[in-house]
């Protein structure tokens, strides 16, 4: 998951067509590692994102709006200084390392035109914004490094400006085919992918393990097991990629994962995964770039923003669970309960037995077909008809305690059930308005105290929606407040609805319109229940659809708990494609 030197490249040709010429318009610093400089030219304009974050170093133009600081920082100050107005005349790239300069004309602040260079260096945690002159001294950079952070280079005010350490390897654009074998006879022997990233410069593993793949048809080999054949391939695969690079016909792809989550991307098209991943691809470097890493931020403010909820949901489960434990111990002490009946009325039979100050007493239980003896304990300070009272207390007691536990075990158990279905809404959340709708049903249901959405702008998502490969509309709820609204308010009597079987998930809505519906549109719907559900990565899960005219919801009950009658059951396996082959 890095901006290699090549993809560099790539993102450098895209500034010199789109901006070269442009004027700087305005500078902002939205946080203390990005840089935004608007760009204009004659017929358009541009925001161009530069950034040294530790996890997301990067530059591209940028269509995402960034909230600024009320006061502009130090160095966005200088840079206004510096580039106000200046005129972006050249942009270079040092080889394929990851570093682009960025050259400026402007007027200082004696008339004169000046050049100010803007030095992006891309180097993980190193990453750095650097300000330079036209004589090649530092005017400030974003990150200071002294002799204590670093011992090989310091970047600070008035410093002459030197590269980064160079990486003695060879470049794609001026190496011959045989100094590409040359290099990789004499490199390390290691698996095909690991080789060539050792020897290239500016080459990223993912790019590498795709080259790998073409050129071993898929195995994994070690570098010194290629044969002529290899070699041919590798020599005509690098010659294509340096073709397409150069007449900017390349396949901006990004890889994700199956759960929709970013893990990598290149400017070639990813087939080295298979059918394990997803792969998509992008008109332009910085539309990847600006999709990958808003969706991974977003992805992990998400995660972030919804733990809180996450923990309570898990607190709250095993305090109920620990309850209702204690609930269930207690009602099996409560089935005793007519022995204490039994003894009572042994007791009262045999009144002119029973003597003040005894301990206990052996009786014949008329209630056993074998009319066994059972010892009775007693309390010796008790007359006699009050130990059978004590004993006719204690049976009512228990009577009454079984028919509360029975009761409070069974809210007990829905309550873990409702619980269990928002914890599965919430790690299916996708985006803010998505978590702000549970978070009040969280608060209505009494979890939360007094929780109301201040963001205005954030408004309820429409439930998700479908189409089946026969037409018929297919919607699905992405809460439990969604699968009532959907469930009992907007689905007609025959349309069918489906659920997981005794799985938390999402309601699921066919809408038929009164048309009957096959039984492929019924497995379309219900692998789209089976995959907004908890179960989304089991098999055969079993999916209950009836139609909506025997759903009901039961009074009291919460949030998308409702019972249903004459319903079937389905077995179907999730599969995202499919699903997202019919998403709308």
């Amino acid at each position: 998951m890095a901006l290699d030197g090549a993809f560099l490249y790539t993102i450098k040709q895209e500034i010199e067509q789109v901006a070269l010429g442009s004027r700087v318009e305005k500078i902002y610093q939205p946080s203390r590692e990005e840089i935004i400089i608007a760009l204009r030219w004659k017929g358009g304009n541009a925001k161009l994102l530069l950034s040294a974050g530790a996890n997301s170093p990067r530059i591209h133009f940028t269509g995402i709006p960034l909230e600024n600081p009320k006061s502009p920082p130090m160095f966005c100050m200088l840079l206004r200084k510096h580039l106000n107005s200046g005129k972006l005349v050249e942009v270079k790239q040092m080889g394929l390392d990851r570093t682009m300069h960025l050259v400026f004309e402007s007027v200082n602040e004696l008339g004169d035109l000046v050049t100010v260079t803007l030095a992006v260096e891309i180097m993980g945690r190193h990453s750095n914004i650097i300000v330079i002159n036209q004589d090649g001294k530092i005017i400030d950079s974003i990150k200071r490094i002294d002799n204590e952070m670093s011992s090989v280079r310091m970047v600070l005010p008035g410093m002459s400006y030197t590269l980064p350490p160079i990486q003695h390897k060879i470049n794609l654009f001026e190496a011959s085919p045989e100094e590409v074998l040359k290099n990789l006879e004499t490199t390390k022997n290691a698996e095909l992918s690991k080789a060539l990233v050792a020897i290239f410069q500016g080459m990223s593993p993912i790019l590498c393990r795709e080259i790998a793949a073409y050129v071993t048809r898929g195995t994994e080999i070690y570098k010194d097991d290629l044969t002529d054949d290899m070699k041919t391939r590798l020599l005509f695969f690098l010659n294509q990629l340096k073709s397409k690079i150069n007449e900017r016909q390349v396949d901006y792809t990004i890889v994700y994962e199956k759960n929709g989550k970013p893990k990598d991307f290149s400017f070639i098209e990813i087939g080295q995964y298979g059918s394990f991943m997803l792969t998509k691809k992008f008109d332009s470097a910085s539309e990847l770039l600006d999709n990958f890493y808003s969706e991974r931020d977003r992805i992990e403010r998400m995660k972030q923003r919804s733990n809180d909820l996450l923990k309570m949901l898990v607190n709250k489960s095993e305090r109920i669970s620990r309850k209702l434990h204690a609930q269930r111990e207690e009602l099996l002490e409560c089935a005793n309960r007519e022995t204490f009946k039994i003894y009572g009325d042994l007791l009262s039979t045999n009144l002119h037995q029973l003597k003040k100050g005894i301990e206990s007493i052996t009786l014949q239980n008329y209630y056993d077909p074998e009319f066994s003896d059972v010892q009775i304990k007693l309390d010796p300070s008790l007359q006699p008809a009050q130990n059978a009272q004590k004993y006719y207390n204690e049976y009512r007691k228990a009577a009454t305690a079984e028919k509360m536990l029975k009761k409070l075990i069974k809210q007990a158990e829905e309550e873990l059930i409702y619980l269990d279905t928002v914890f599965d809404s919430v790690a299916r959340t996708t985006g803010e308005s998505e978590l702000l709708e549970i978070r009040e049903e969280l608060s209505e249901q009494g979890y939360i105290k007094n929780y109301k959405n201040k963001n205005k702008q954030l408004k309820p998502q429409p439930p998700l929606k479908y189409v089946s490969s026969e037409g018929f509309v297919i919607l699905c709820g992405r809460n439990n407040k969604q699968n009532d609204k959907l469930t009992l308010r907007e689905a007609r009597n025959h349309d069918i609805w489906c659920h997981t079987h005794n799985i938390p998930g999402s309601h699921v809505i066919i809408v038929t319109q009164g048309q009957d519906v096959s039984d492929k549109t019924v497995e379309q719907a219900c692998i789209i229940a089976a995959f907004n559900s908890k179960a989304r990565n089991s098999a055969q899960v079993p999916v209950d659809y009836t139609e909506i005219k025997n759903v009901k919801k039961p009074n009291g009950a919460k949030p998308g708990m409702v019972i249903f009658e004459n319903n079937k059951t389905a077995y179907v396996t999730p599969d995202e494609n499919t699903v997202n082959q019919l998403r709308v």
